[in-house]
């Protein structure tokens, strides 16, 4: 045998071989197919009975909808779990009827694509009992500024939030600490504190407590608090956006330092709107409160917050630009009505 032939057999060899382990992969391969008839090849990661969430070569991880799917095959079992609420682990193939079916050691199940509620791998759990589990998220930001030159200027903010969520209910602590100096006076001296709890008793429904309390010396408070319960609805109730309002009644505290300042003691109402949207690389966040007196509904603390964050190279890490308006109806004498500060700060999340 000439060395010609030998590479040419070699070489026959291989393709054949190559050809071999791409058809094994492709056989390996799960396969979702459209009703416009698309065949996509990849790996089912989960269906949700929303989307299909496949995992490709060359496309990344994709999100087809469920409504648009007519088949599904794995090459894994899988755990599925119905609409109806069976569950059953096994591998899922297309049927000649045009429906799936579900094969595993303790039997098979025929059914549809759209009758899928759930699915995820074995030895996990079912996604709808995580979403019913709590876990605790935190965190922290800070931002210090500093000029010299014209204006000597410093500046430090400091806020920490811990929030235990979960499908039920939300519990919120939080802290933030600012203080400006601008040209050796103080333009900036307040520190609050906060407890906020909501219960998400029916649907879109939901009751919240809410205690906050804290200083701020610039407006003369040496301490103030505000308590409030009431009721809430959810507006908008998605995924990646969600808006709240709320409605209840309060009672207000502020003690101020001037014993010529009537301190404020009152019950009233107690109105709140917040928003949280999503963004595909970005988070906006909008709040407002506003603290009517019962007595005089011309008293009264209107507090709006707004911020857009962005994730830096490490995703744990974001920058918050945002605005923050503090108005007090009946301040102490000598005191502006509205606080404005603008700020950029660098956010720490963890779990």
């Amino acid at each position: 045998m000439t060395i010609t032939k030998l590479t040419r057999i070699t070489a026959a060899l291989s393709l054949s071989a190559s050809l071999f382990l791409s058809a094994a992969a492709v056989l390996r391969a799960d396969v979702v197919e459209t009703k416009n008839g698309t065949r996509l090849v990849g790996k089912v990661l989960k269906i949700d009975g929303t989307e299909v969430t496949l995992e490709t070569a060359y496309a990344g991880t994709i999100k087809i909808k469920q409504a648009e799917v007519t088949s599904v095959t794995t090459d894994t079992p899988l755990n599925v779990r119905l609409e109806a609420g069976t569950v059953l682990q096994g591998t899922v193939a297309p049927t000649t009827a045009g429906g799936l079916q579900i094969s595993g050691q303790d039997g098979q199940i025929t059914t549809s694509v759209d009758k899928v509620a759930a699915t995820w791998a074995p030895g996990g759990t079912d996604p709808a009992i995580v979403a019913l589990q709590r876990a605790w998220a935190y965190e922290a930001a800070a931002d210090i500024t500093g000029k010299t030159g014209n204006k000597e200027q410093t500046g430090t903010a400091l806020s920490f939030r811990a929030t235990l969520a979960g499908s039920q209910d939300t519990l919120q602590f939080y802290a933030a600490y600012d203080r400006q100096i601008s040209d050796g006076t103080k333009s900036s001296d307040q520190f609050k504190a906060g407890v906020d709890y909501q219960n998400n008793f029916a649907g879109r429904k939901s009751w919240y407590v809410r205690d906050e309390g804290g200083f701020d010396r610039i407006k003369d408070i040496d301490l103030y608090n505000v308590a409030a319960a009431g009721l809430g609805y959810d507006f908008i109730k998605e995924a990646k956006q969600t808006l709240t309002g709320r409605a209840g009644v309060s009672f207000r505290y502020e003690g101020y330092g001037d014993p010529t300042t009537e301190d404020v003691k009152d019950a009233g109402l107690d109105f709140g709107l917040n928003h949280r949207l999503q963004l595909d690389n970005s988070l906006l966040v909008n709040r407002v409160s506003y603290v009517p007196s019962f007595e005089d509904f011309g008293n009264y603390r209107f507090i709006h917050e707004s911020y857009f964050e962005l994730p830096l190279a490490n995703p744990a890490w974001k920058l918050r630009l945002g605005v923050l308006n503090d108005y007090t109806s009946q301040p102490a004498r000598g005191v502006e009505k509205l606080d404005t500060s603008y700020f950029t700060r660098l956010v720490l999340n963890w779990k």
